[in-house]
C-alpha cells in the first residue's frame, strides 16, 4: 500500500520552533482520533526552512488532509 507524507512548511528565522510545536499538535490529533499513524517527525532544510510531517496510507488520506490542511504532500519512501 502506497504512504503519502503531509507536509507543514515553515519558514524563516523560528522555522524550527515553529514546526516542533506543530508536530505536537500532529501527535494530539492523532491521539484524540486515535488513528495508526506511526511516522511522523521535523526535518531542517535549512536555518530558514524546516518542516513538520506526518505519513498516512494513501486510502485513509483524503479526511486528514481536508482537516488538517497540510501545505503540501509527497510519495512516501521510508530512506
Amino acid at each position: 500500500m502506497r504512504q503519502l507524507k503531509l507536509i507543514w512548511d515553515f519558514k524563516g528565522p523560528h522555522g524550527q520552533k515553529t514546526a516542533e510545536h506543530h508536530l505536537i499538535h500532529l501527535k494530539e490529533y492523532i491521539a484524540i482520533n486515535k488513528l495508526d499513524i506511526t511516522i511522523t517527525g521535523v526535518e531542517t532544510i535549512s536555518d530558514m526552512h524546516s518542516l513538520a510531517y506526518l505519513v498516512v496510507d494513501e486510502a485513509e488520506m483524503r479526511p486528514i488532509r481536508d482537516t488538517l490542511k497540510p501545505h503540501r504532500g509527497q510519495v512516501y519512501s521510508a530512506e
